[in-house]
């Protein structure tokens, strides 16, 4: 339904300006109004009253003639007559009746409120909470909605420019003239609006702002947009003002339980776009067609979440989303953001949470974006040392400046509070914390203290993260940061950051460096697989194998696996148990569950066929094992950010390139992890053990299920009183080359 909008007031005085100005004649109205430089067209436009009558004024370009007729019965009110040759229509009347303007234009009649009759939309409140950057509903005050004014369906708009001379909304209902609807500026607050009758839903526009040198810059997309066209169409929509009915009660009660340090958290890391193109590589699915093949998909290999990569309108698909300009809009490419809320909805109805990528950091220089927003540096610094990232050429937001800041936060807040959604994955979180981030030294700005730290950014991320857990109890944020920053994921009252968790890069960084070596070489690298447990419980770690991965010429994890095809999925097999079973959530991009073997392609869906090869297929059987493993065991996700559920048996064994330890939480049973990581079978392999009795294999990476050659110890292990590693008993196994074992303590 439409928003109602109370009248806070009568139109502007007949002047120039909001001082009090002479009123202004006809002939500059119309040099003014034709050249498109009125910067308050409601001192001409509309109704006003000059002594005992009310003087009429539109600006109709194109029109032929211009009658005012009753709005509650259509009886002619009298005519407008025509300026000279001009397109400014002016006409006098002494009643007070409320009118129509019936325009007769070349081939149809229209009959309409006038705009300019109309008062102001926002109240003084909304304008003080957007300057004060603190507005966290901004998107149902900026942009545009529908909305009924002094008894009126229509639309309103509304948009910050502050040092414009004169902004108007364009689009199909205008002929996309700028002159035709120029806006109301409300003070120094810099917003523009206004109501346009009888438009609706489903609108296109823009906005043409004339700049503070006088110069009409390329007509600009809405950054409060809800809705978009479809790339690499570039308007605004007005989105529909229709309520989703959402069925997820119970999971959005429930998901701060399911989100939580000691709960199973696995992710499944989608591009929307390339995760399956049924029809060929020129088409994508819709939210529906997601709905009905993606949820099931990850369900039936076990993942707790999926996690989009950011599906916030962008002009370039190659970005895959990390270039928005839409901060509130889900892309166009992928249906409506009702059709959005769909699938969140269904997602929770199948148990699974959603985590969306989100960019604060940065944004595209795209002509019709926020860059140089009113032709001034509005949403971004000035100065290109502070402004624009030089490795992605996008621009760089001024979190100093309270409408930015607040801009951002209220985006946030849309996304989860809007649609539901479970979790925000931060992106480029380290490029926001340092001045001085992939700069040389004469590339950056210090702070006020001298320092590299950017302190904008960091008071940016505390407020963030206070927001989320004061208005979207139970979500979560996630830091993509790959630096040594203290405390990310420390509570903002304890010096903190505040993020929930924070992706472990050097983990990824390091293990896949082993993964990449030759076996021969392995035991050099031996460091590569235990270094992340000195500081594995310094954050609340989520261990990523992200779509950065496999791009930009690393080539697959496949690729980069050494051997032979068997030993590559082998490589696979150990590598992905490892880190299931090493402390911290887990997230794995699209097509790593398969050993894709070439890199991503987002112009391409996976390649599903290599699953009619058994080495394929058994992987993924074991990557929805794991899943299952990690949820089922407490040991498992219980203490992922927990030193005590943590201990090595065997991590020094470099030349024998194999690992043990053990996890453990109090109240379930221990599990002991052991892993060779050459292609050697090592039979008779004595493993310290941390408790007495039979241990049962739970779980054998060389199983013929998965692809492997059936090499085990036929379910069970039963200890010994031979002491090895530090521990009074010892099991002896038989290790399968490139392989894990996990057993678990059953008496």
């Amino acid at each position: 339904m439409a928003r109602n909008i109370s009248k806070t007031g009568k139109t502007a005085p007949e002047t120039v300006n909001e001082g009090g100005a002479a009123p202004l004649t006809d002939a500059i109205a119309v040099e003014a109004l034709s050249g498109g430089g009125l910067s308050d067209p409601f001192a001409v436009l509309g109704p006003h009253r000059i002594g005992e009558r009310t003087v009429v004024r539109a600006f109709l370009p194109g029109a032929e003639s211009v009658e005012l007729v009753s709005r509650d019965d259509g009886a002619s009110l009298g005519r407008l007559e025509r300026e000279g040759d001009s397109d400014l229509w002016t006409g006098a009347r002494t009643d007070d009746v409320p009118y129509l303007l019936r325009i007769q234009w070349p081939d149809a009649v229209q009959e309409t409120e006038d705009p300019y009759s109309f008062g102001p939309i926002l109240g003084d409140l909304d304008l003080h909470l957007f300057s004060e950057g603190s507005h966290w509903d901004l998107a149902q005050k900026l942009g545009s909605a529908e909305a009924v004014c002094e008894g009126v369906a229509g639309v309103r708009f509304a948009v910050w420019a502050p040092n414009a001379r004169r902004v108007s909304v364009v689009g199909d209902f205008n002929m996309w003239d700028g002159r035709r609807h120029p806006m109301r500026r409300r003070g120094e607050s810099g917003v523009w609006e206004l109501f346009l009758p009888r438009l609706t839903a489903g609108a296109t526009y823009k906005y043409e702002i004339v700049g503070p040198h006088g110069h009409v810059l390329p007509q600009k997309a809405d950054p409060l947009a809800r809705q978009t066209e479809l790339p690499p169409a570039t308007a605004s929509v007005v989105a529909s003002p229709d309520a989703f009915a959402w069925t997820d009660q119970r999971w959005m009660a429930e998901r701060a339980g399911r989100q939580s340090a000691t709960s199973p958290i696995s992710i499944y890391e989608v591009h929307a776009a390339s995760w399956l193109r049924p029809e060929g590589n020129d088409s994508t699915l819709d939210w529906q067609g997601l709905s009905d093949r993606l949820i099931p998909y990850a369900v039936r290999l076990g993942f707790t979440h999926v996690e989009l990569l950011p599906i916030m309108e962008h002009p370039f698909g190659g970005s895959w989303g990390y270039q928005p300009l839409s901060q509130f809009a889900p892309s166009a490419r992928y249906g409506s953001p009702a059709e959005f809320a769909g699938f969140v909805d269904a997602c929770h109805a199948a148990g699974l949470g959603v985590i969306l990528d989100w960019v604060p950091a940065h944004f595209p220089t795209d002509v019709h974006g926020m860059a140089e927003f009113d032709g001034t540096h509005l949403y971004e610094h000035a100065d290109p040392r502070e402004g624009f990232h030089q490795d992605w050429n996008t621009l760089i937001f001024n979190l100093g400046r309270r409408e930015v800041s607040g801009y951002l936060l209220a985006s946030a807040l849309y996304w989860l509070e809007t649609f539901h959604i479970d979790g925000l994955r931060v992106d480029a979180v380290a490029s926001m914390l340092y001045r001085d981030y992939s700069r040389e030294h004469d590339q950056w700005v210090p702070n006020i203290h001298g320092g590299r730290e950017n302190l904008e950014s960091i008071a940016f991320l505390k407020r963030l993260n206070t927001l989320v857990k004061e208005r979207a109890p139970g979500a979560i944020t996630l830091a993509e940061e790959s630096t040594a920053w203290p405390g990310v994921s420390r509570p903002v009252e304890q010096g903190g950051l505040g993020f929930d968790f924070k992706w472990n890069m050097g983990w990824m960084h390091d293990t896949l460096t082993y993964l990449g070596q030759d076996p021969i070489y392995r035991s050099y690298n031996h460091h590569d697989m235990t270094f992340g447990l000195v500081y594995a419980f310094s954050e609340h770690f989520v261990l990523p194998l992200s779509h950065d991965e496999v791009v930009h010429g690393k080539g697959s994890l496949y690729e980069r696996a050494p051997g032979d095809p068997w030993r590559k999925l082998a490589n696979l097999r150990a590598y992905y148990s490892f880190m299931w079973t090493h402390p911290g959530k887990k997230l794995m991009f699209m097509g790593l569950e398969i050993g894709q073997q070439r890199e991503w392609n987002h112009d391409a869906q996976i390649d599903w066929d290599l699953l009619e090869q058994p080495g394929h297929a058994g992987l993924q059987q074991l990557v929805a094992d794991l899943n299952r493993l990690y949820r089922n065991e407490p040991a498992l996700h219980r203490t992922d950010s927990d030193p005590a559920g943590f201990d090595w048996l065997i991590g020094d064994a470099a030349a024998d390139s194999v690992f043990a330890w053990v996890r453990r939480t109090e109240g379930a049973p221990p599990l002991m992890i052991v892993l060779n990581m050459t292609p050697v079978v090592r039979e008779g392999y004595r493993v310290g053990a941390p408790a007495e009795g039979r241990w049962a294999e739970i779980l054998n990476t060389d199983s013929s299920l998965y692809g492997g050659g059936d090499i085990g110890n036929a379910g069970e292990a039963w200890t010994r009183p031979e002491p090895a590693h530090g521990r009074p008993c010892s099991i002896e196994v038989t290790l399968p080359p490139l392989a894990a074992l996990v057993f678990r303590l059953e008496s």
